[in-house]
């Protein structure tokens, strides 16, 4: 016996092309990359104000310079010699836990405070409990404190578009209650950095934290592609990739 698979999400016949029941040529020239990455994972078009607010998630984290471990992974293979697709997909795998891969984490993390809210606790209340009992476990929240900056400069301007933009709300309140709380019980300064940001904003959009990881790296590919590339382009073959012997031009 066949088993039958259903999909929902693209169909192709001959000249035809939908993605989530809508023709393809409808879709070109009339819709954003932003609003059909959402319509792609959430089954319907945004408002324009969300797929305003995702377009600036997926510059916010881009890139980050040469020291990601996902740009050292694809500039190291770039440097073998090796393809295009290999470098690119050499960084994407070491996309992990430690390193873009928090957002889904930090996601459930701040969903949780909010539910505890809704037990009679305050915003402050929801922060300390949720603090208490991941110390309790040995765990780290994630999203909160970053090893280059003191306040993440994507972080300050994404909150702000997303207060402009109107979509800021319970869930940015509780994730900035939550980074006072931690550093307050820690004594160091944890500032959201841009995960734990992103992790606010789509828990704002009601996006699953399944797909959060997803959008990081889809975000990310264009900053490997470029890295990869110059690596192949300016640098000798097989020459060990010391990050500290970079320095930036600008052109």
């Amino acid at each position: 016996m066949t088993y039958k698979r259903k999909t929902s999400i693209s169909w192709v016949e001959q000249e035809s092309i939908k993605i989530r029941g809508k023709s393809v040529e409808e879709l070109i020239g009339n819709n954003s990359f932003g609003e059909i990455l959402y319509l792609l994972l959430l089954g319907k078009l945004p408002s324009k104000n969300h797929a305003r607010l995702l377009e600036a998630i997926l510059i916010s984290v881009i890139d980050h310079g040469v020291k990601p471990p996902s740009t050292i992974s694809a500039v190291t293979v770039a440097n073998t010699g090796a393809s295009l697709n290999s470098a690119v997909a050499a960084g994407i795998l070491a996309i992990n836990e430690y390193h873009g891969g928090a957002i889904e984490e930090s996601m459930m993390a701040i969903s949780e405070a909010v539910k505890i809210q809704e037990k009679g606790l305050d915003k402050t209340q929801s922060a300390e409990k949720l603090v208490d009992e991941y110390k309790s476990k040995g765990l780290r929240i994630s999203g909160f404190g970053h090893r280059f900056h003191g306040d993440d400069p994507r972080t300050v301007k994404l909150f702000e578009l997303a207060e402009s933009l109107d979509v800021a709300g319970k869930y940015v309140e509780q994730a900035k209650v939550i980074e006072q709380v931690l550093s307050n019980k820690t004594e160091k300064k944890l500032p959201i950095n841009a995960d734990g940001a992103i992790a606010a904003l789509l828990c704002e959009m009601d996006f699953p934290p399944k797909v959060a990881n997803g959008i990081f790296m889809i975000a990310r590919v264009p900053g490997l592609v470029a890295h990869a590339v110059e690596e192949q382009k300016n640098n000798p073959p097989m020459r060990t990739v010391d990050v500290e012997n970079y320095y930036f031009e600008d052109e």
